[in-house]
């Protein structure tokens, strides 16, 4: 069995959590606890270009927050 988060072909969402980090997550599956949808269903590839065009600042908000900004 192949990994679905690897998948050319599949149809996928990008999840953000409380921390403003993002995932890529196939859309069969159900969205855990603690993330929420914020781009998708489309492909793969459109949803790794979301994610590089909102997802700028890697650390976590904490993190973010705890330095000022």
């Amino acid at each position: 069995m192949s990994n679905p988060f690897d998948d050319a072909e599949g149809r996928f969402l990008v999840l953000v959590n409380d921390e403003g980090q993002h995932s890529l997550w196939p859309s069969f599956a159900e969205v855990p606890a603690g993330w929420r949808t914020v781009f998708g269903e489309d492909t793969r590839d459109a949803c790794l270009a979301y994610v590089e065009e909102n997802w700028t600042d890697l650390r976590p908000k904490s993190l973010i927050d705890a330095m000022g900004g």
